[in-house]
C-alpha cells in the first residue's frame, strides 16, 4: 500500500512538471509522405537522431489519389507522424525540403491540444531546445 501511494506521488509530481514543460513549447504532430517505407523509416531516424522529433509513427503503406500536373494520379506511399515541439518545424520542414525527392513534399502540422503529460513531457525533453 505504501509502494502504491509512493508511486501515485511520483506520479503527480511527474504531471506537474510535465504540464510546465508542455506550457512552454507547443507539442505538435508533423506529418510527412514519401516514396516509400526504406525512405521514410531513415528520414525519421535521421529526424530522430538529431533530435527534432521524439519518435515517428509510420504506416508503410497508404495510398494516395492526388493531381498532379493536370492528371489524376494513384500511388503508395508512406506516411509517418512525428511528435516534436513547434518550435522544431521549421528545421524539419527545411530538412524534408532538401532531403525529399518530390517537388512539392507533403509536410503538415498538427496541434496537440491535450494529451497525456507524462507522454508530452517525454516528447519535450527528447528533442532539442
Amino acid at each position: 500500500m505504501a509502494k502504491m501511494r509512493r508511486r501515485r506521488a511520483e506520479d503527480a509530481e511527474a504531471y506537474r512538471q510535465a504540464n510546465d514543460v508542455v506550457m512552454n513549447d507547443d507539442a505538435c504532430e508533423v506529418v510527412i509522405t514519401g516514396p516509400s517505407e526504406p525512405w521514410i523509416s531513415e528520414f525519421t531516424r535521421q529526424l530522430v537522431e538529431a533530435r527534432l522529433a521524439a519518435c515517428g509513427h509510420i504506416i508503410p503503406h497508404i495510398r494516395s489519389i492526388y493531381l498532379w500536373a493536370a492528371s489524376i494520379h494513384d500511388e503508395t506511399e508512406a506516411r509517418v507522424a512525428l511528435h516534436t515541439r513547434r518550435s522544431l518545424v521549421p528545421r524539419i520542414i527545411e530538412l524534408a525540403s532538401d532531403a525529399h525527392p518530390y517537388d512539392v513534399p507533403c509536410v503538415i502540422v498538427l496541434p496537440i491540444s491535450d494529451g497525456n503529460p507524462v507522454y508530452l513531457a517525454w516528447v519535450a525533453a527528447e528533442t532539442e531546445t
